[in-house]
């Protein structure tokens, strides 16, 4: 009972770290630029109004303007990153970032959890499923991106769902399997649930309804 309890509280507090870290790493990082955008962009900013003839005070403020120009920034930092220069540039910058242990582990870390979310086409994906891969005995979470066409169902017999399984804690990469029909579990879990199953190293669990449940293992035994 005891060793249970133990477990059950790692596995909430890797949980909340999980959560936790990214988010506030985020907030830490925004939070610096919004007072190097206040402390020092924003006095140059009233002072240059002010020397085309503006008609406000040398100590006027605009509130929420250290905000508005960290939107800028991003947008900016978007709009170069997607042509060649802007490219290498950001490619440089992590090869510097790689060389440094602490550093490299939080970047990669958190880059990972953001390109997956920012990525994650869960419109291409029907149900979550349970399939045996990469063997018989062995079960992987994957999705359902539609039914089997062409050459690859015309050569079996059995009628084959398109199953993709992804990796974990990055479930932007993975493998496209090829499921009979019959041999697919259906789960109760939605799409987003499954990524955030996945992303969590199945630490963070979806509540399920154990009536559903109970339907499901029915229909899959018949």
């Amino acid at each position: 009972m005891f060793s249970n309890l133990k477990r059950r509280l790692r596995n909430i507090f890797i949980t909340g770290i999980l959560i936790t870290v990214p988010v506030a790493f985020t907030l830490f990082i925004l939070n610096f630029l919004f007072k190097i955008l206040d402390d020092l962009v924003v006095p140059w900013f009233i002072k240059t109004l002010i020397d085309i003839g503006t008609p406000i005070p040398a100590d006027f403020r605009l509130p929420g303007l250290g905000l508005i120009l960290i939107i800028l920034l991003i947008f900016v930092v978007g709009v170069l990153t997607r042509n060649i220069f802007g490219a290498k540039l950001v490619q440089l910058g992590e090869m510097i970032v790689d060389r440094i242990p602490v550093v490299r582990s939080i970047y990669t870390g958190i880059k990972q959890v953001v390109t997956t979310i920012a990525h994650a086409d869960t419109k291409a994906f029907r149900k979550v499923v349970l399939v045996e891969f990469p063997r018989k005995g062995i079960y992987s979470v994957g999705f359902i991106t539609g039914y089997t066409e062409g050459e690859v169902q015309e050569l079996t017999d059995a009628k084959l769902v398109n199953v993709f399984v992804p990796t974990t804690p990055n479930p932007t990469s993975g493998f496209l399997v090829f499921v009979a029909n019959e041999e697919i579990i259906e789960l109760t879990m939605t799409v987003e649930e499954g990524i955030k199953f996945i992303i969590s190293v199945g630490i963070v669990t979806p509540e399920y309804n154990q009536q559903k449940i109970l339907e499901l293992k029915k229909d899959f035994q018949v």
